[in-house]
């Protein structure tokens, strides 16, 4: 339950009477001993100081447990999104081993000066202090990272609009609409070296304990709005332990055991004075200095030489239910719109798609396309087809090494190339068969029963009996689909309940209309009887598959593989196959 809205404003003391704004430095020692001048006559810190006597009983907030829904990860599978290719290094800790060396080299802690409520007409409801740590961020921001400090502050466009409305609501310093700025330049996909994940950088078990999701399908420390609310609650109870929000924030990149620690060691509640001590690590004693530059910064950009900065327009969308399973792809093609697009509104969906664990989600789509998405997404449907990439053989190249990194067998890629042996030649262009999932927009007046995400109609439809000891991964794997388009397809919400003996339907795209070509057989056929030949030959086309082929002679793609010594599935357009229609009589 949320605290009632508190009011955390600073209250207004004498200022230091020097101006914040640092001009691009001349050189490096100018700054470093015009902020030792300034720091001589800063004053004491802005949280109130105090001690606090080693056994005061300490507050423990009662742990928020989030609901988890986990599927065991399958094997690899190839089909789906490749989500390490997606999480960014974040960019504050690119910078952090030199920054934190040239911070060190300042020396000694300054006191800090009292807190200010107004530094050039600008007001501010987090305890803005200044000196010389402070001076040396207010430089390093302007001149050594300046470029990345303006695609933060154009970054923080999209998101601080919505963050202070939520900190407005609880009560906390809008200001701290900042930290992400310090936490991950406010980029959704960072990932510290720590591990910590989205624009403010939860580890995992703070997540879940303030109710984010992370399992195989979400991970809403990547999403803007449910990521924001957890911070605020998080913040909102340090703050209530700690009671200063230096330390509170402090404690935010620390840990609350560790800045409880420092306190009863020195015996002292001022931020300030504990990091003289040189206790706390030094990531956590420059954090604060680096907060309080941030804020001061992008609250009054022109001042500090940051001028024309193209802000990106705030967040803005609509939202719609849709059915578990519901892939990405299949609402960009209803809706029309870029699926970047629509991935940018919901990176908490790790494998793009909507997780299985509740009927309908609520998806965020681009503003203005609520209406087109509800009415053509019943009309999307997947299929599975066939396409060919093309792998160019380098020196050193092995058909061993290059059927492992695409993970097809040799067979397969022999005759997909025409290939009678392995040897190959630097330079040669392979053809390289690969399955995917697609999806069509049928045309209007489709019966929606029949035309869904889950698909259906007589063309492309396979029926598949589960045998003892199959597994979803082993069924999709063999037909070509991930397991999230095989789950869409038959409405499953947990992929490990499945029995022997349940029938799955399969929608595969369907083999072009062309009729077999029929071979004579060589046997005569008594007078009067119509000559029906033993076998035929059947050359595959583009976007067959066993499948299809099997369905066109009413046969099982087990029997097409037998009689052709198949020892894969993927087939790959002008192979002839034999099909020994007398068995099928």
């Amino acid at each position: 339950m949320q605290s009632p809205p508190r009011n955390w404003a600073v209250a207004a003391t004498a200022t230091t009477g020097f101006s914040t704004r640092r001009p691009a430095r001349p050189h490096p020692g100018g700054l470093i001993l015009l902020a030792t001048l300034l720091g001589l006559i800063a004053g004491l810190a802005g949280c109130t100081t105090g001690k606090v006597a080693p056994t005061a009983q300490e507050h423990h907030q009662p742990p928020v447990v989030a609901f988890q829904y986990t599927i065991p990860a399958p094997p690899p599978d190839p089909s789906l999104h490749d989500e390490a290719g997606e999480l960014t290094p974040a960019e504050p800790d690119q910078f952090l081993e030199e920054e934190l060396a040239r911070f060190e080299a300042l020396g000694d802690w300054d006191p800090a000066a009292d807190s200010e409520e107004e530094i050039n007409d600008t007001v501010y409801d987090f305890p803005v202090v200044m000196n010389k740590h402070v001076e040396f961020y207010l430089d390093y921001f302007q001149n050594d990272l300046r470029i990345t400090f303006e695609r933060w502050l154009a970054r923080s466009g999209r998101y601080v609009p919505m963050i202070r409305e939520k900190l407005r609501e609880a009560g906390l310093p809008e200001d701290l609409a900042y930290l992400p700025m310090i936490e991950s330049g406010y980029s959704l996909t960072a990932y510290s070296r720590a591990r910590a994940v989205g624009p403010w950088q939860f580890m995992a078990p703070t997540a879940r304990q303030y109710g984010l999701a992370i399992n195989d399908y979400l991970d809403e420390r990547r999403d803007p709005i449910r990521s924001t609310q957890a911070a605020i609650n998080f913040l909102g109870d340090l703050y209530e332990e700690f009671g200063c929000w230096h330390l509170a924030t402090a404690a935010y990149n620390a840990g609350g055991g560790r800045i409880r620690g420092a306190m009863r060691r020195f015996n002292s509640d001022d931020f300030w004075e504990i990091s003289r001590n040189n206790h706390l690590a030094l990531e956590t004693r420059h954090y604060v200095p680096k907060l309080i530059a941030a804020i001061i910064i992008a609250k009054n950009p022109e001042e500090y030489g940051f001028d024309n900065i193209a802000y990106d327009e705030p967040l803005r969308y609509e939202t719609l239910q849709v059915p578990r399973w519901t892939a990405l792809e299949a609402v960009a093609l209803a809706g029309d719109f870029e699926l970047d697009e629509l991935h940018d509104l919901n990176r908490q969906l790790r494998r793009l798609v909507t997780p299985p664990e509740q009927a309908n989600y609520t998806l965020r789509l681009p503003q203005g396309s609520k209406q087109q998405v509800a009415a053509k997404l019943p009309r999307v449907r997947a299929v599975a087809e066939v396409e060919y990439r093309t792998h160019v053989v380098r020196r050193g190249d092995t058909l061993t090494g290059i059927c492992n990194r695409y993970n097809i067998n040799k067979t397969t890629l022999l005759k997909a190339n025409s290939l009678r042996s392995e040897q190959l030649i630097i330079g040669q262009r392979l053809r390289i068969p690969t399955q995917k999932t697609a999806y069509v927009l049928l045309p209007e007046g489709a019966d929606p029963q029949q035309a869904g995400l889950t698909g259906a109609g007589p063309d492309g439809l396979v029926l598949h009996k589960i045998k003892p000891g199959e597994s979803m991964w082993v069924i999709a794997r063999r037909y070509g689909v991930s397991i999230d388009t095989l789950a869409a397809w038959n409405d499953i919400s947990d992929p490990r309940r499945i029995r022997a003996g349940q029938q799955l339907a399969l929608y595969l795209k369907p083999a072009p209309g062309e009729k077999p070509v029929l071979a004579a057989s060589g046997s005569k056929q008594p007078a009067g009887e119509q000559s029906q030949p033993e076998v035929t030959y059947y050359q595959v086309q583009g976007g067959d598959t066993l499948w299809s082929i099997a369905r066109k002679f009413q046969t099982t793609a087990e029997m097409i593989r037998q009689w052709n010594q198949l020892n894969g599935d993927l087939i790959h357009p002008g192979k002839k196959l034999l099909i020994r229609l007398a068995e099928l009589r």
